[in-house]
């Protein structure tokens, strides 16, 4: 579910900027960073099942880096090339979020870790437009580029520590949501897959 926001104010697109090198205003850019600074602790709400896990994996389409780019498709957010009069269509794209998540809740955080970024002047990094996909982790460590979570309990981890995501939700939701992900995650690891049982049988 790759998601493209943008900002107004009026019917001005407050992420655009014919001065800089991007087309991306001071906003734009403090919002970006934003996102890439609480994607972590907001990945729960996005990628909400276990099996979604099995989606973004390195090395695939879904991103599981967390940097920007124009170009690189390899990247958690993408933000499309201007086109001279289109000024009302600079956005970024979001690239994580799964199909199956609550959007209600999902875009609640988004906006408001991208709004953070706003509120706190985060400092955006340059864009990164080389394949991410075919750095080492050596490399990936070097440039600062970090990963989301790779499994439903790590993101689970992630929320729970996460002021932001209380502050989005509300104390009750996000107490009822992390203690139902926890179940879930239960759930799961106590089950005996197909794979699972045919190698127990075979090792009897």
């Amino acid at each position: 579910m790759h998601t493209h926001q943008s900002l107004f104010k009026g019917d001005k697109n407050a992420f655009f900027d014919p001065k800089d090198k991007y087309y991306l205003s001071d906003t734009a850019k403090k919002y970006i960073a934003g996102l890439l600074t609480h994607i972590k602790e907001i990945t729960l709400v996005m990628n909400q099942w276990v099996n979604s896990y099995k989606r973004l994996v390195p090395g695939y389409e879904a991103p599981v880096y967390i940097c920007w780019a124009r170009r690189n498709r390899s990247t958690l957010v993408r933000v499309p090339l201007y086109k001279p009069g289109k000024e009302k269509a600079t956005r970024i794209e979001l690239r994580s979020p799964d199909p199956s998540c609550n959007p209600y809740l999902a875009f609640a955080c988004m906006l408001n870790a991208g709004l953070k970024g706003i509120e706190m002047s985060y400092k955006l990094s340059e864009p990164t437009e080389i394949d991410v996909y075919h750095l080492s982790e050596a490399e990936r460590i070097q440039m600062g580029i970090d990963q989301l979570p790779g499994s439903l309990v790590k993101a689970i981890e992630y929320a729970g520590k996460s002021e932001l995501l209380r502050e989005t939700l509300g104390d009750h939701i996000f107490e009822q949501f992390i203690a139902s992900k926890k179940v879930e995650w239960d759930d799961y690891r106590i089950r005996i897959h197909p794979y699972e049982l045919e190698h127990y049988l075979t090792v009897l």
